[in-house]
């Protein structure tokens, strides 16, 4: 039987020292890991661990550790992953502040490895940015200028700066000379804030291409603070590249990776590293979805490369491990991997690949437990049963979903503190789960039964298939039934974050070079 021991601060900071492979997991909802946690540290929380945790920490005897802020969180966590069949589970010594107790430093926000990095690249290469106001100038004067936009598509289509293109991140190098082919064209790459901006520049920089580059200073956060007005709805994209152009930028992007120590590997080496028994080995996609669903690698998992760099520790929770680049071009996965060794990451790119291997079609699918029993019943029953007023709905989908829309009278639901939500929940004689699909309900049948001792079905197919029979829907925060902590809402998204909270971000992400020299762990260096 698998025995959850203690990890200390000191352990856990020597094998990050050392490169050896730390899953340190943080087992709270987003919004409180926001708050404060260790550099390293990856997000996975109780509510859904058994939907993420097999993708994120794919081999069964990683060392986890776990930890919380004194919630009881992480033992029940600890237990969980235990039945998952994980065989070196630890609890971290004193939680959260243990590790702060013991001096350890600790960081607010999310992706913060990334951001910390971005800005420790403009530090050291001083990459060449320029001011909203700067900008609005040049698109009033009609100069010769292109705006990119390196965010994810949805991102940019929520706001952008009059006139971007949506050109994420790694596509960056790729397309550039087909939207800008005349090298006096000034091109200016922007993101919400100001990690995706330097890195996409200094992209642009480091790949040699002849145009002046600059990043927008502060992305759309600088944009609104200088009181510009931003787009709402764009839906510029890049278009196809030429072969010549291609060619040059796999030329260009080869020759970045070399320089930042990329490794080479081909499909035999990636063989051979999936059977080994002591080292985790990610295959990540770095082109975009619709090219990964139209034909991928087995086994790989789609990663658009300029999230990936942004976001790594949603997608390679393990620090230490082994990383594996694919596409079909030469370039996004070199330049992704440029940046991925930078960050203290152990990269390959895969260079032997033909069209052949592309073989597996289709979205990516999370590996998961297998699922649990439970009674299903149809939308229209539930309909039926309704009107009664003698069955309770809980719904367990992202609180974001249920603002948007849910089945009326449905309760939102933290899977993590559903003894607490059912307090607040009006006593029934039979309960109905649902989500999205009804994937993450259906693991809290059991828990739901045991707590009312009543029946418990599942709604079959979920919300979503409510939706699909065209049944009622509701929307807002009608019945919150747990704190809305499942995400953190960011101060660089959507239109409506106060201006104060914008100043606020920026500020803290120019104090973060000074708190990665103060937590001495990073390991990332600037080609």
């Amino acid at each position: 039987m698998t025995t959850v021991s203690n990890h200390s601060f000191a352990q856990i900071r020597q094998a990050l020292l050392d490169r050896e492979e730390v899953a340190l997991v943080d087992v709270r909802e987003e919004a409180l890991f926001a708050e404060s946690h260790p550099l390293f540290a990856a997000n996975i929380p109780l509510s859904k661990l058994e939907l993420e945790v097999y993708a994120r920490i794919p081999r069964r005897d990683t060392q986890v550790t776990v930890y919380d802020n004194g919630e009881g969180l992480a033992e029940r966590a600890a237990a969980r992953l235990v039945a998952l069949g994980y065989t070196q589970v630890s609890l971290l010594e004193g939680g959260l502040d243990g590790w702060r107790r013991a001096g350890g430093e600790l960081f607010i926000d999310v992706n913060v490895p990334s951001k910390a990095f971005g800005e420790l690249v403009e530090s050291e290469r001083h990459t060449p940015s320029l001011a909203a106001e700067e900008v609005q100038a040049l698109l009033d004067s009609q100069a010769d200028v292109v705006v990119l936009d390196a965010r994810r598509f949805d991102e940019y289509q929520t706001m952008s700066i009059p006139t971007g293109i949506s050109v994420p991140g790694a596509e960056l190098v790729l397309r550039a000379r087909e939207l800008a082919p005349d090298p006096a064209t000034r091109i200016i790459v922007n993101c919400a804030g100001r990690t995706r901006s330097i890195i996409g520049t200094q992209s642009l920089i480091n790949s040699g291409i002849a145009n002046p580059v600059s990043a927008l200073r502060n992305g759309t956060i600088g944009w609104t603070l200088a009181g510009q007005k931003l787009a709402h709805g764009q839906a510029r994209r890049f278009a196809p590249t030429r072969e010549e152009h291609r060619q040059i930028a796999a030329r260009d992007a080869r020759r970045v990776a070399d320089k930042a120590r990329v490794g080479r590997a081909t499909l035999a080496d990636l063989q051979r590293w999936q059977q080994e028994p002591k080292r985790t080995t990610y295959l990540f996609d770095v082109r975009t979805p619709e090219e990964f669903e139209a034909g991928h690698l087995p086994g790989a998992r789609s990663t658009p490369g300029g999230q990936l760099v942004q976001e790594t520790d949603h997608v390679a929770s393990v620090r230490g491990a082994r990383l594996v680049l694919a596409d079909d071009d030469g370039v996004r996965a070199n330049m992704s991997a440029s940046w991925l060794a930078q960050l203290g990451w152990e990269v390959y790119v895969l260079d032997d690949l033909q069209a052949a291997n592309f073989s597996e079609q289709g979205a990516w699918v999370a590996p998961v437990p297998a699922p649990l029993q439970a009674e299903l019943i149809s939308p229209h029953t539930l309909a039926e049963w309704l009107p009664h007023g003698d069955t309770a709905v809980l719904d367990f989908t992202p609180s974001v979903n249920y603002v948007k829309r849910h089945i009326p009278g449905a309760f939102w639901v933290l899977r993590a503190q559903l003894a607490n939500a059912l307090a607040k929940v009006p006593p029934a004689e039979r309960y109905v789960l649902t989500c999205g699909t009804s994937q993450l309900a259906r693991l809290a049948v059991a828990e739901v039964e045991a707590i009312t001792g009543k029946p418990v079905f599942l709604l079959q197919g979920g919300t979503l298939n409510w939706i699909a029979e065209k049944l009622p829907l509701e929307e807002g925060e009608t019945h919150l039934a747990s704190p809305r902590i499942d995400r953190y809402r960011r101060p660089y998204e959507g239109t409506d974050s106060p201006k104060e909270a914008m100043q606020a971000y920026l500020d803290w992400e120019f104090g973060l070079v000074d708190q990665l020299a103060r937590d001495g762990t990073h390991g990332f260096y600037v080609i």
